[in-house]
């Protein structure tokens, strides 16, 4: 509980000190009413501007020029350093020129500011003339001070003792309310100190709950697609092959130069082996996207295949396309080097061949094949397998017929770090350029790029807002904003476009 407080004044003081003074209230308001008729107006003053705040100008002066030299270093790191200052020189160039020009107009504001003094030395000689002419009021002024003094006196006693009273009544009401903040605060604190060590037990638990979850469903995933391609192979009474074994196939025999260019791909373990091949198809299935958002996504290329027949899908893994062909009512087969993609695609009834796609269309007959598409393909294969792949097509294709080439696009960056470099089964990246010579090269024409897989707005760079630029006061910031923004434009071309690219050609 809190301490009783002892009062010091009393009701009969505080009217005491009223009475007094009202009294001196009266003396006071004669010799004022006095002296306001002697009282003499000043002229207005002229304000002085604010002095000058030198310090910085030195350093300003000494450190404005922030834009050094090229970096020199050797190697990958050097041809980074060098990009990362090609890209970064010209905003810092700007910034340079900005920082001459505002250390410019500082030092040109130096002689307005030491200008003080003169306004300052001008307003001491009008102040003194003023003080002279009132001279002659300080005769009554002493008479009024006489009479002020006991008036302000008395004011301050009875506020004073106001004061004090008021001051002992908030003492006694705060020491109450003290009493009962502690009692509050003491609650609050337990209860807050418990829900919020529970709520970080439960939030604990649930990351660690999400975690295991996630990682049990990939789990579950392997482990159901291996039960399914062992019982598959156990029901056929056929042993998995050695992981030395070429993958077996349906196809017509290729010729040896293909069957080389197969040995070239360096897949057979995650392909060809009749079990560990259902490992790179959980690996699709997990970070590829599900069949129906790659129907959906594939759906584009179906309108370039229209009215052909013998389409060849080259990889066509679990049959997203060979799918939307047969709805269209085209005939369609599909090649697969992965056993565990072959057998699914088996499964929906389509004519899939398990073999590599060189040594398919290799094995075709000239003119036979009226259209080629190979989705998600050409990564996986060395340069000398892709040309001779794409010189094998243009002689299996009839005339007229289309080749679709989809890859994921090396020039952007995001795509190349995040899902190229993920598959180990990528071999090389193949730039848009490149490919498009290459099938120009091999025979093709009316051969055009297609970009696929926008990057999210979201999630790229953001540009400044407008209201930066409304905001700007000085001349050059729209400038120096206008280089920022084609900055970020040029970051995102390289990191955030789009993810995958299509060649789309015809056979002449």
């Amino acid at each position: 509980m809190a301490e009783a407080v002892a009062r010091t004044v009393s009701e009969d003081d505080l009217a005491r000190l009223k009475r007094e003074r009202e009294a001196a209230d009266a003396r006071y308001n004669a010799a004022l009413t006095a002296v306001d008729a002697a009282v003499q107006r000043l002229a207005d003053l002229p304000h002085p501007p604010p002095g000058p705040d030198e310090h910085q100008v030195t350093p300003l002066n000494q450190q404005f020029a922030l834009l050094g030299h090229a970096p020199a270093a050797s190697g990958w790191k050097g041809r980074l350093a060098a990009f990362v200052w090609r890209t970064m020189q010209p905003a810092l160039a700007a910034q340079q020129q900005f920082n001459a020009s505002l250390v410019d107009h500082v030092n040109r504001s130096i002689p307005r500011e030491r200008a003080v003094t003169d306004a300052i030395a001008a307003t001491i000689g009008l102040v003194r003339r003023q003080v002279e002419e009132a001279a002659h009021f300080q005769s009554m002024l002493v008479v009024y001070l006489q009479t002020l003094t006991p008036y302000v006196d008395t004011k301050d006693y009875e506020f004073a003792g106001l004061a004090r009273r008021t001051a002992e009544d908030a003492q006694v009401a705060i020491g109450r309310l003290e009493d009962i903040a502690r009692g509050l605060a003491a609650a609050t604190s337990g209860l807050s100190d418990e829900m919020l060590k529970r709520y970080e037990s439960l939030l604990g638990r649930d990351q660690r709950y999400d975690a295991r979850l996630a990682d049990l469903a990939t789990a579950m995933t392997v482990l159901q697609q291996t039960s399914l391609a062992l019982s598959r192979e156990i029901a056929r009474g056929v042993p998995a092959a050695p992981q030395s074994a070429a993958p077996t196939t349906s196809a017509p025999a290729p010729v040896p130069q293909a069957a080389a260019a197969a040995s070239d791909t360096h897949q057979q373990m995650l392909a060809g082996d009749r079990l560990q091949s259902q490992q790179y198809a959980g690996f699709e299935d997990l970070f590829r996207g599900s069949e129906s958002e790659i129907r959906q996504r594939m759906a584009d290329y179906l309108p370039i295949f229209a009215g052909a027949g013998d389409v060849v899908d080259v990889g066509c893994g679990r049959g997203e396309f060979l799918e939307l062909l047969r709805s269209a009512g085209l005939t369609a087969r599909g090649v697969d080097l992965n056993h565990e993609m072959v057998e699914r695609s088996r499964a929906k009834g389509f004519d899939v061949t398990e073999t590599d796609g060189l040594s398919f269309v290799a094995g075709s007959a000239p003119g036979s094949l009226g259209g080629l598409i190979a989705c998600q393909v050409v990564e996986h294969l060395q340069p000398d397998y892709l040309l001779r792949f794409l010189a094998a097509a243009a002689q299996a294709l009839r005339p007229g017929a289309a080749i679709v080439l989809e890859t994921i696009n090396p020039a952007c960056w995001s795509a190349f770090f995040d899902s190229y470099v993920r598959d180990l089964t990528h071999v090389r990246p193949v730039h848009p350029d490149t490919l498009k010579f290459l099938v120009m090269a091999a025979g093709f024409t009316d051969v055009t790029i297609q970009w696929r897989s926008p990057y999210p707005e979201a999630g790229k760079l953001e540009r400044l807002p407008a209201a930066a630029r409304a905001a700007a006061s000085d001349p050059a910031l729209p400038s120096l904003l206008d280089v920022l923004d084609r900055n970020v434009d040029r970051l995102n071309g390289l990191f955030f476009t789009h993810r995958d690219y299509a060649i789309v050609a015809r056979r002449p």
